[in-house]
């Protein structure tokens, strides 16, 4: 039985490390999994680009803490059984959670404009 060949045109030539990489993905992985994996890395680079791409605990931590004033951090702080409720409510973890705080400390210590 004849294997199947692809042929696919890209933007530049890959080096033999890759190409070997590519050959050793399409032989171990079925072409349902690689194509997922595209479509993943494609929204990605997309976002990437389009300069949308926030992922991760630092931009969770900045999206919560980036323009609380100085009043609202101390009332925070003040209320911080409630804050943490409603952070694990979101799915927040601990250490997310301590980091937000540790962030609203140091903004409640600086005087508001």
């Amino acid at each position: 039985m004849a294997k199947p060949v692809v042929e696919l045109p890209i933007s530049k030539k890959p080096t033999d490390a890759e190409l070997k990489k590519l050959k050793d993905y399409f032989k171990e992985m079925p072409v349902a999994e690689i194509l997922i994996g595209l479509k993943f890395a494609k929204n990605r680079w997309s976002a990437k680009d389009a300069g949308t791409l926030k992922v991760g605990r630092k931009s969770i931590i900045q999206k919560e803490v980036h323009s609380v004033t100085a009043e609202q951090a101390q009332w925070r702080l003040k209320n911080w059984k409630m804050m943490i409720a409603n952070y694990r409510r979101r799915g927040y973890s601990y250490p997310t959670i301590s980091r937000i705080k540790k962030i609203l400390v140091q903004k409640s210590k600086k005087k508001s404009r």
